[in-house]
């Protein structure tokens, strides 16, 4: 009988649970689950609000442009509290790119804004075509953190809230202001090679359905030459994963549409003095923690005999698009030391992939990789390719590193090994290419002696330091200063792990779940570059003519050449002990760098 009445009770129970919990239907999803619907595809979020709404009561109505700093950001709903500025004067070398940021604001809505570019020409009636300036519109994209963070880490984000920062390049005709609210525009000018020095000038007429604006251009173009990327000095190398290309756009990887798109995205690497094709040897080495893992580009086989053998068609085809468009110094491939000591291969006999596990000092380990490596090296002969070939290993162990190595060169001492991390001393006479993490760096002899032997050396920033870098929330003066600390140091170039490793909408949400927000990635889908980008190609621009102006100032007899070559190195040699990073402060140093170097510029052509 209690046993009756304690089951009845039961029933009741679970009866009334799942009246006041009703049961989903098959298929459904629990409402606190769903995402919530809007009724037009967003190009950027616009959920931000003013820190002082209070400020756009007293902005004038109507339409405002000004010029304005570009080493800086401005928000979306905040008055940018600019010093109205129409005039833009410049000053470049011929084969340069010079840029600028255009704001436009409004304390009310504003339809149709469109631009309208003009020849600019010099007092002969020389002209810069109006062919060689572009328009790209700014947008907004989510951070993790907030403008000019330092609390930053190499884990997940401490901070709750999103943060919109302008930097995403976008191509338009014209485009709607609403009401309170900014949009940034960037300007480039392309100045040609062949083109005749002087002062050139012209404007653009900015325009709405109500209202006009002219802005003024002066461009001073110096009698020297900037060689074109492809011939740049400057060792750049920016991480590729050319399968998240394929992922995004929804193609099949390799295939015909596969390729156009990758040209065209590997074309702002070229043009920005891409060196490295970033290839891998193994399938995703880096502990499947990228959003679209790097597969792997030559396919391990263990046949049913138990040999070995190796498929380089993807390797192949992947370098020789990246030759096409002008990325053809180096090839990097990744990796001996996978994570975890993991490697896949495919099993023969029953076409299953399959993952050994094989340590370095294992002899397994050793046995397989001189199969591997002797058939890489006739494959490397056969292309062309093995005189351009490191080897790449990235932040392991000392331990680790030099247990690889040992077993690269006992197989052959010719290969050539790149690694990024730490400095070590021990691995100094081992490496080809040696990039540095900043802050654990060599000394000024140590790189002059690699320099001497041959070796190349470099920086890199990651997911730290905090400052300096080019997350999507650091000031874009710090991607141009980043190349100016090369120069300063006697660096070959710079390092940054990744180009395009892709969080799942990165047009509009850089955020990943591990990193700050545009630590994988410097450039967007569909070809745009960015904010950062452009900033870092600046610099790299600088370097060139660093490098330049110093060879022609040695060989010159001027006296003020030499006065102004040594106020150069000064300057350079004040950056090694920049710590503060005050952006304010960065901002100067670059200025008065740039005005150096247009002195110098100008004295040597005198």
């Amino acid at each position: 009988m209690q046993m009756r009445k304690l089951v009845t009770m039961l029933c009741l129970s679970n009866a009334c649970f799942l009246c006041a919990f009703p049961q989903l239907q098959k298929g459904e999803i629990d409402i606190a689950n769903l995402p919530v619907a809007k009724d037009h595809y967003l190009s950027e979020y616009n959920f931000d609000h003013p820190v002082d709404s209070m400020r756009w009561l007293t902005e004038p109505a109507g339409l405002h442009v000004s010029f304005a700093s570009s080493d800086q950001h401005y928000f979306r709903t905040e008055v940018p509290g600019v010093k109205e500025n129409t005039d833009w004067q410049e000053t470049g070398w011929k084969g340069e790119r010079l840029n600028a940021m255009i704001l436009v604001w409004s304390p009310d809505s504003l339809s149709q804004v469109r631009f309208t570019l003009h020849n600019l020409f010099n007092s002969k009636g020389a002209i810069l075509s109006k062919s060689k300036i572009q328009i790209k519109l700014v947008r907004y994209v989510l951070s993790n953190y907030p403008y000019n963070a330092t609390n930053v880490t190499c884990d997940v984000s401490p901070n709750k809230n999103g943060y919109l920062m302008p930097d995403r390049l976008e191509d338009f005709e014209r485009f709607d202001l609403p009401g309170r609210t900014i949009r940034p525009v960037w300007l480039s000018i392309n100045l040609p090679q062949g083109i005749e020095a002087g002062v050139y000038q012209g404007t653009i007429d900015v325009n709405t359905e109500k209202s006009h604006f002219v802005l003024k251009v002066h461009i001073k173009i110096q009698n020297q030459s900037l060689p074109k990327p492809h011939e740049w000095q400057y060792r750049l190398d920016l991480w590729q994963n050319p399968w998240i290309i394929a992922w995004y756009n929804h193609v099949e990887p390799w295939s015909v549409e596969h390729k156009v798109l990758l040209k065209k995205h590997l074309k702002l690497y070229a043009d920005a003095g891409g060196k490295y094709i970033t290839t891998y040897a193994v399938h995703s080495p880096w502990s499947d923690n990228s959003y679209s893992i790097e597969e792997t580009m030559i396919e391990w086989v263990k046949q049913q005999n138990g040999s070995w053998k190796f498929d380089y068609n993807i390797f192949d085809q992947y370098v020789q698009l990246a030759m096409e468009t002008g990325i053809d110094k180096a090839i990097t491939i990744y990796t001996p030391v996978p994570w975890g000591n993991r490697f896949r291969y495919k099993d023969e006999k029953t076409g299953n992939y399959l993952y050994g596990v094989w340590p370095l000092g294992s002899t397994e380990f050793k046995n397989v990789w001189n199969v591997f490596l002797t058939d890489l090296r006739m494959h490397l002969q056969k292309k062309g390719w093995l005189e351009k070939t490191y080897l790449g290993i990235n932040e392991t162990t000392l331990e680790e590193t030099m247990a690889a190595i040992k077993v690269i060169k006992e197989h052959s001492q010719k290969w050539k090994i790149t690694y990024a991390g730490n400095w070590h001393h021990e691995l100094d006479g081992l490496l080809n290419d040696y990039s540095f993490l900043y802050g654990y760096e060599p000394t000024a002899d140590t790189l002059k002696a690699r320099e001497a032997r041959g070796a190349t050396s470099t920086f890199y920033v990651c997911c730290n330091p905090p400052k300096p870098n080019d997350f999507l929330f650091s000031p874009p003066a710090e991607g141009r200063w980043l190349s100016w600390y090369s120069a300063a140091r006697g660096y070959n170039g710079f390092l940054r792990w990744a180009y395009d490793a892709w969080p799942a909408d990165p047009s509009r949400d850089a955020r990943h779940t591990l990193w700050p927000a545009g630590d994988c990635f410097l450039v967007y889908p569909s070809g745009n570059s960015s904010l950062r980008f452009e900033k870092l190609k600046e610099g790299i621009e600088d370097y060139e003519k660093i490098m330049i102006l110093r060879q022609m100032a040695i060989k010159s007899t001027n006296e003020k050449v030499k006065e102004l070559l040594a106020e150069l190195n000064t300057h350079l040699h004040s950056l090694i002990s920049e710590h503060d990073f005050d952006t304010e402060k960065i901002m100067t140093e670059l200025d008065k760098g740039r005005t150096i170097i247009n002195r110098l510029s100008d004295e040597i052509n005198r």
